[in-house]
């Protein structure tokens, strides 16, 4: 065994051991959610009309408290006077609009059509959670996995800017362009650019303002090393409280609606599996590929395969009706994609070890532990 090699072990070892129970178990606490949500929205009558009642444009305010409290945390530890050097990282930049905007709404267009040529409004709804791409839930799990954090808020801000400018644009193009072309099926639908600002403007720009002032005024008063030491370590936790909460409202919200379907839910994820396995491969493979290093190529990946399942759902609803198939797609979207991207955290965390050199690359370590723990050459970040 190499020196790197036994020192990163070594490394794991002790980090598994500093381990929370939340943290290590968090898996087990994030299905438990799942399972929690779907029951108390099974078996409570009325309780998604009374978590929906109330709404931040057109998500149920639960919801969104619950991503706020999720992603405060995340947003605090972002170091911002580092973002200039991502924003300077035209590869990273390039890479990642091509990934988010060309390759992986059209992979979700195939696959729509390649699983569910027969069933046109899962198919449709599909196509509009590959076109919502993710500004909430990604910090999450890029810091899980020890991604560099600077970079995901910048590419996450990209994406909201071009989710605005781009996600009707791209409605109309997949929903009614590209299927003329193909000499198949076309289907009429209206976005609202409210909608989308709305989200954009909840799920990203409240939690980036506080979080800014946060890390600012808390260097300003106690310097960085201060403020990485103290404050961190007690606004951290929140972040996954917050992912936990989420996760039990959305699926009560939706639970009867998932649970009464389940041959249809079945073969709606079917096709959600695969664009989250190859979207997320495809791109650490490529970011690998230009030298990126780990942390970069995991926010890439990151990125890239999270879906913005709020404004998805919420869209699908607005346009087609909370009944319709495209809505149940967008339900379908979260059942999938948290189990799936948890797991992606520990293939990305099995990736540093076996595709990455852990002594090069730049490091980005958080302060709340990851799943996996981290090299050991990452302490000098909080």
């Amino acid at each position: 065994m190499s020196a790197p090699t036994s020192e990163l072990v070594a490394g794991e070892q002790e980090t598994r051991a500093r381990l929370s129970t939340v943290d290590r178990f968090l898996p087990v606490w994030i299905l438990a959610a799942m399972a929690l949500g779907l029951l108390l929205g099974r078996v409570v009558p009325g309780l998604a009309g009374v978590l929906d009642a109330v709404k931040v444009g057109s998500v149920s305010l639960p919801i969104a408290v619950g991503l706020l409290v999720m992603m405060y945390p995340v947003l605090a530890k972002v170091r911002y006077a580092e973002t200039g050097r991502v924003v300077a990282d035209r590869r990273l930049m390039i890479t990642s609009l091509v990934i988010n905007w060309v390759f992986a709404p059209a992979f979700m267009f195939a696959l729509a059509w390649l699983f569910l040529p027969d069933l046109p409004e899962y198919r449709t709804g599909l196509i509009i959670v590959g076109l919502a791409r993710c500004i909430a839930m990604v910090l999450i799990w890029n810091d899980l996995a020890c991604g560099d954090r600077e970079a995901a808020a910048v590419l996450v801000a990209i994406n909201s800017v071009f989710q605005v400018v781009a996600f009707g644009a791209l409605g109309w193009f997949y929903l009614q362009v590209l299927p003329a072309w193909l000499g198949l099926p076309t289907t009429s639908a209206g976005f609202s650019v409210w909608s989308i600002t709305a989200s954009v403007l909840v799920f990203l720009g409240i939690p980036l303002v506080l979080g800014f002032l946060t890390r600012t005024l808390g260097e300003r008063r106690l310097g960085r090393e201060a403020y990485e030491e103290r404050v961190l370590p007690r606004i951290g936790p929140w972040a996954l409280y917050g992912l936990l909460f989420t996760i039990v409202v959305l699926f009560a919200l939706q639970g009867r609606t998932i649970t009464s379907e389940p041959g249809h839910v079945a073969r709606i994820a079917l096709p959600l599996l695969v664009y989250f396995a190859v979207v997320f491969s495809v791109s650490l493979l490529v970011g690998r590929a230009l030298g990126l290093g780990y942390p970069r190529a995991t926010t890439l990946a990151f990125t890239a395969a999270g879906n913005n399942f709020e404004l998805a759902i919420a869209v699908a609803i607005a346009t087609f009706g909370v009944t319709s198939g495209q809505a149940l797609a967008g339900v379908v979207g979260p059942l999938i994609e948290v189990p799936a991207l948890v797991a992606l955290v520990y293939v990305a965390l099995w990736a540093r070890r076996r595709l990455f050199a852990p002594t090069n690359a730049p490091t980005n370590a958080p302060t709340t532990a990851a799943p996996l723990p981290a090299a050991p050459d990452r302490g000098a970040r909080p």
